[in-house]
């Protein structure tokens, strides 16, 4: 199992000897169990919700075909991965896409087999979980590119906006400076013929007369 996951199994036996030894088996391997006599008995007594469910369908003389169907009529119960004890496997079906994680252990059965098998469950459902999750996460991206086909287009259309951008730009940036240029040539050219009158009626005022 994932290193650190604390799993939850709930635990459908009507014999008491029976579900107690199994339940102690499993804590030992360091899952939590919900025990339960029977099937009926949830409607009784409330529960956390399971990851993994352990169905015996003995009745005390032979396997009780109903449990199974029941199961499945379950809104909650039907979508677990499950282990299914049973004296007679052939007398029990389960129906295609029904129960999407089933195992049938014949009784009487090994703990250790048990154990092996409820684990193998809760690692397959828990990768298919981690699948799921990853597809989910993935989807938006594949309509982002699957929806991509215009994109060289508006990335061109981009660039020749901003291309055009900093063409105004610069054809804005040259006529202010060409403004500013002819304004500073224009008040040089301006301001000296009248400096050079200026000096000249000078010159006249202060310039010694020849007798």
């Amino acid at each position: 199992m994932p290193h650190g996951t604390r799993y939850t199994v709930l635990l459908i036996e009507p014999d008491m000897s029976l579900r107690r030894l199994i339940a102690l088996g499993l804590q030992h391997r360091g899952l939590q169990v919900i025990e339960v006599g029977s099937l009926a008995a949830l409607a009784e007594q409330p529960i956390a919700d399971p990851d993994l469910l352990v169905l015996d369908v003995d009745n005390g003389w032979r396997d009780d075909a109903s449990l199974l169907p029941a199961v499945q009529a379950h809104p909650y119960l039907a979508t677990l991965p499950m282990v299914v004890l049973a004296w007679e496997q052939a007398d029990i079906a389960c129906p295609a896409n029904t129960l999407p994680l089933l195992e049938y252990l014949a009784k009487p059965f090994d703990a250790r087999q048990l154990q092996a098998t409820i684990e193998n469950l809760l690692e397959t459902t828990a990768a298919i979980a981690l699948s799921d999750q990853i597809n989910l996460a993935s989807a938006p991206t594949a309509s982002l590119l699957s929806a991509s086909g215009l994109s060289p287009m508006l990335t061109a259309a981009g660039l020749l906006l901003t291309v055009i951008g900093l063409m105004l730009q610069l054809v804005v940036a040259g006529i202010g400076l060409l403004v500013v240029l002819v304004g500073l040539l224009w008040w040089t050219l301006g301001k000296r013929p009248e400096r050079q009158i200026l000096l000249g009626e000078v010159g006249q005022k202060y310039s010694p007369s020849i007798p």
